[in-house]
C-alpha cells in the first residue's frame, strides 16, 4: 500500500483534497458536498487505497462550520488511526488574497494580521492545492483558526 500525505481544503465549495506521494501532488479530488458528508466518505476510500502518513488542513479563516467539521473529523482520524495532523492558514492556498467572510466582508491578510473589511479593489482567487508538499512549512498546532467578523 503506497504511503501518502493528504491536504484538505474544506473552507468553502468546492472541497479540495490532494494526495501526495513523495511530496508531489499525484491525485486531486473535489466535491460540491458539505464537508460533514464528504470527508467521511472520501477518507473511507483513501484509507482502503493508501497508508496515510499525514493530513494537513486549512484551519481558517473561512466558513466557521466547515472549519469546525474538518477539525473534528481530522482530529478524530489522528487519534484513532495515528495519522499526523498539520494545519495551515487558508491564505497559503490562495496566494494571500481575500477570503469571503460574512455579508460584504472579507478576510484580508495584512502583515501577519487577519482583518475583516469590505472587498474594495482586491481580487478574489480560488483556493488551490500546492504542487509540492513540504510538511516543515505547516504547523503542528492544529486548533481551528476561528476569526469571526464583527456584526454591525
Amino acid at each position: 500500500m503506497p504511503k501518502v500525505d493528504i491536504v484538505v481544503i474544506a473552507l468553502a465549495t468546492p472541497i479540495l483534497i490532494g494526495v501526495y506521494k513523495d511530496g508531489e501532488l499525484f491525485q486531486t479530488l473535489t466535491s460540491e458536498k458539505q464537508s460533514s458528508d464528504y470527508l467521511p466518505e472520501v477518507f473511507a476510500e483513501l484509507l482502503k487505497l493508501y497508508e496515510i502518513h499525514s493530513v494537513t488542513y486549512a484551519n481558517g479563516p473561512g466558513s466557521f462550520m466547515a472549519i469546525k467539521m474538518s477539525y473534528l473529523f481530522l482530529k478524530s482520524l489522528e487519534i484513532v488511526k495515528g495519522i499526523k495532523l498539520y494545519a495551515a492558514l487558508a491564505f497559503e492556498f490562495n496566494d494571500y488574497t481575500p477570503i469571503k467572510a460574512l455579508g460584504k466582508l472579507y478576510f484580508h491578510y495584512d502583515n501577519g494580521e487577519i482583518l475583516t473589511r469590505p472587498l474594495g479593489d482586491a481580487a478574489l482567487k480560488s483556493m488551490s492545492l500546492p504542487k509540492v508538499l513540504e510538511l516543515k512549512n505547516f504547523s503542528t498546532l492544529t486548533e481551528p483558526n476561528y476569526i469571526l467578523p464583527a456584526v454591525n
